[in-house]
């Protein structure tokens, strides 16, 4: 089972790098950031945890991994992040939601769209947290750096 959705999330994050034109030598990477979210994702739910927090997580997740490739290999964030939360994206509950809409079961219709809505904040939520986290970590580099530069010029 764990191995479908490993092969699954994969094929759908890289074949949405490949839909948003991110370059052909990084949808593997991309691949990888969905596959790796969406197993935590999966891992999460399983265990008991709601599907909010569940999604929070791995795109926390996402975000650090998208941060760490593009850092690396010298290519945007957003090449990384916005193929590896399509696996995330509530889609089949937004789906349900506008259905019961139309079929007027509104008190149905209401907690799907409030569920779909909060899976989307805590997504957004996410990869906003990873990237303060990001700033924040080399803005403390910058000071500790600084803090040595400082040591060392009067030597001179």
């Amino acid at each position: 089972m764990i191995i479908q959705q490993l092969i699954t999330s994969f094929l759908a994050s890289a074949s949405f790098g490949v839909l948003f034109n991110v370059p052909k030598n990084r949808l593997i990477h991309g691949g990888l950031s969905g596959m790796i979210g969406w197993i935590c994702y999966f891992l999460l739910v399983e265990k008991g945890t709601d599907s909010v927090v569940a999604s929070l997580l791995a795109s926390i997740i996402i975000g650090t991994i998208g941060q760490i490739f593009a850092r690396f290999y010298k290519t945007p964030v957003i090449v990384f992040n916005v193929a590896g939360i399509i696996p995330l994206v509530p889609g089949g509950l937004a789906y349900d939601a506008m259905r019961h809409f139309v079929l007027n079961d509104y008190s149905t219709a209401l907690q799907l769209a409030a569920k779909a809505f909060m899976i989307s904040g805590g997504i957004a939520f996410g990869l906003v947290f990873s990237e303060v986290l990001k700033r924040v970590i080399l803005q403390m580099k910058d000071v500790s750096i600084s803090k040595h530069e400082k040591r060392y010029r009067y030597r001179d």
